[in-house]
């Protein structure tokens, strides 16, 4: 008897403290930003079945100017991390405008990173691990992902990160 209400007690507990995946966001001290327009002739991202491709986002920060530069000579590897988070952000915000609720996530499949940065530079990982382990933080092993981390001579208006995303959603 003293065990089923142990076992008992574990599940409300684990039920009553499960945060979702806005409610980490805000633990966290996190804000979503207002999700930005297409600069070209595109869709932030396409539902197909239980799929959601997003576009490649980049780090456009809350005063809506980008971070901008090549890691490892205009920035550190640190604030290449940093501006794969506010990256991360900016999609999550696009994928809850697709969903209306981030709880329908189901997984977050594949993330693509392109890193601005000189052709010997070899720390892509590094930095794009900003935008992996915020994704963990907020959705758990939901979060966990397969990924690629590419090196670019350039990308759009100097960005220094650019990440797209393909997740999977219920029905």
């Amino acid at each position: 008897m003293r065990r089923f209400f142990f076992i008992l007690l574990m599940l409300f507990a684990m039920t009553t403290f499960a945060q979702t995946p806005e409610e980490k966001i805000k633990s966290n001290g996190l804000v979503l930003p207002p999700v930005s327009k297409p600069i070209a002739n595109y869709v932030k991202y396409v539902r197909t079945g239980n799929l959601i491709f997003l576009a490649g986002h980049g780090p456009t920060k809350a005063d809506g100017s980008n971070v901008t530069g090549k890691v490892g000579k205009d920035l550190t590897i640190e604030q290449g991390y940093e501006a794969a988070k506010i990256t991360a952000l900016s999609l999550i915000a696009t994928l809850k405008d697709a969903l209306g609720d981030l709880s329908k996530v189901k997984r977050i499949v594949k993330v693509n990173g392109y890193v601005n940065c000189l052709p010997d530079f070899t720390e892509q990982p590094k930095v794009i691990n900003g935008c992996s382990d915020l994704l963990v933080l907020v959705f758990g092993d939901k979060g966990k992902h397969a990924r690629a981390a590419m090196g670019m001579v350039a990308l759009p208006s100097n960005i220094a990160v650019e990440i797209e995303m393909v997740v999977e959603v219920e029905d």
